[in-house]
């Protein structure tokens, strides 16, 4: 392997994360080779699409990558959600005048331009007039005229082709269906059993979606990640993300169930609602979408890109771009040039600071914020992180430290899942019972991992009593000394 390439797949020249899609263009062993010599930090199974046995090749051989670049790789899971869609046409397809009135109803039979089955009971107790309809990505725009228990008249605002099985969004009503479908249960079965770090839920609305989902996976460690499409998840942002360990701002379906215009100032809304809870935030979908026939983006897409990671995004991510276009390595490249450039300019991070002190702030946050305060102020080579459960890697990473940050754990689990959280460099390690291991360990480290030279200083972080989670009490400055290698083998 080049030094290009042993430096680009190297996350402490770049806090942004990637997470790309794996899909058929991007299941082969050499392709995910080459996506995380190209920058990927994470992957993303879409359970939408492919066998539990293509994912679960899939898994193997991420795995074996991380072996091989001693580099912990979070792989997500995305579950597929309560797709609502129309029934089947008599042609396969039909078309719906514009202006026109079109019929949604219980009737099995396949449909014409007038009428099609909705498969979906629960549906017609709760639309009522003036609500809207958006089939097919909202390119055919319904408004309901009249709605009982079997039957629901539309008017088209917006006509066209309609065709088997298009997908349904209800952007004014509250679907009462629950988040997890059994395909859901399923799939949420396979990935927990098969290693997954993150399971993503899609078509958040509640709450309650979540824990339901939390109640599911049981005391496997696996975090949530909810992805918020819907305009009922953003009306309950903060009680969302206080239940989910991280949060997705899944544009594709969130700018069909709402006005294109209204998506960019609701990403920055919810980003900043993540951060300040230190949970980590994915922005996704179309971020590079031309780069699945061309080889270069358009300069909007460039400008997509660079806004999220100047929000302040743990991460962005590569859906269709990696997982079925012709460029996904390119694809991955780019979004890594993007965001390497962004973080070098100099107002970046002033940017994706946050200055105010949480109201519910704790010895916890304050000493977070005490590590970049202190970075800050005087020469700092890395902010040593101990943790079992990566809380406090989460509490740094929410300050946004311009400093590198080397998380230690003795949990491969938790290592994974910080692959996720910005500028967090995991590294596995046997814990430690005493203060004096932890300085020397971390000094160690610190060299071995290439974060720190002879005679650099480094913050350390940590709670005691050790390997007490969320007990975050002790912050440290120490002087490497050249001779800590010696006689330690961890």
């Amino acid at each position: 392997m080049s030094r290009r390439d042993q430096s680009r797949i190297d996350p402490r020249g770049r806090k942004v994360k990637i997470l790309a899609t794996i899909g058929p263009a991007s299941r082969s062993p050499e392709m995910l080779d080459r996506l995380v010599r190209a920058g990927a930090d994470a992957f993303r199974l879409n359970m939408s699409h492919g066998a539990h046995a293509d994912h679960e090749a899939a898994i193997i051989a991420i795995r074996a990558l991380e072996k091989q670049y001693a580099k912990p790789i979070a792989i997500l899971a995305d579950l597929q959600g309560p797709k609502l869609r129309v029934g089947t046409f008599k042609d396969g397809q039909a078309v719906i005048r514009h202006s026109g009135h079109f019929v949604l109803d219980r009737d099995e039979t396949p449909g014409d331009e007038n009428r099609v089955c909705l498969p979906h009971p629960e549906l017609f107790g709760i639309l009522e007039r003036g609500q809207r309809l958006l089939i097919n990505d909202g390119k055919i725009r319904l408004k309901v005229l009249e709605a009982d228990g079997s039957r629901i008249l539309c008017s088209a605002e917006v006509g066209g082709v309609i065709s088997d099985r298009k997908g349904v969004n209800v952007p004014d009503a509250e679907v009462p269906i629950p988040a997890l479908t059994e395909k859901d249960r399923r799939d949420l079965a396979f990935a927990t059993d098969h290693g997954a770090d993150w399971l993503a839920l899609s078509f958040v609305q509640r709450p309650e979606d979540i824990a339901e989902a939390r109640k599911l996976i049981g005391s496997r460690n696996v975090a949530i990640c909810a992805k918020i499409e819907k305009p009922q998840a953003v009306h309950r942002i903060d009680a969302i993300i206080e239940l989910a360990d991280g949060i997705m701002v899944a544009r594709g379906d969130l700018g069909v169930e709402l006005e294109p215009y209204e998506v960019p100032p609701l990403q920055k809304r919810i980003v900043n609602a993540a951060r300040r809870a230190g949970k980590p935030v994915i922005v996704a979908t179309q971020m590079l979408e031309s780069m699945i026939e061309s080889p270069s983006p358009t300069r909007a897409e460039v400008s997509d890109v660079a806004n999220a990671v100047y929000d302040g995004a743990d991460a962005v991510m590569l859906s269709a771009e990696s997982a079925a276009g012709a460029w996904p390595e390119e694809s991955v490249a780019m979004m890594d040039r993007i965001a390497v450039q962004v973080e070098r300019d100099e107002g970046y991070k002033a940017r994706v600071r946050f200055l105010a002190t949480p109201p519910d702030a704790t010895t916890s946050d304050a000493l977070a914020h005490a590590c970049m305060t202190i970075a800050d102020t005087v020469p700092i080579s890395a902010i040593t992180v101990f943790t079992a459960s990566g809380s406090t890697a989460r509490r740094v990473a929410r300050e946004r430290p311009a400093t590198p940050m080397m998380v230690l754990t003795p949990s491969v689990r938790t290592a994974r899942r910080v692959a996720l959280l910005w500028g967090a460099h995991a590294v596995t390690t046997k814990d430690i019972g005493s203060f004096e291991e932890m300085i020397g360990k971390g000094r160690r480290m610190a060299l071995r991992h290439g974060f720190a030279q002879a005679g650099a200083k480094l913050i350390v972080l940590a709670g005691v009593p050790f390997g007490t989670p969320g007990a975050t009490n002790l912050l440290h400055v120490v002087t490497v000394t050249g001779d800590e290698l010696e006689k330690h083998g961890e």
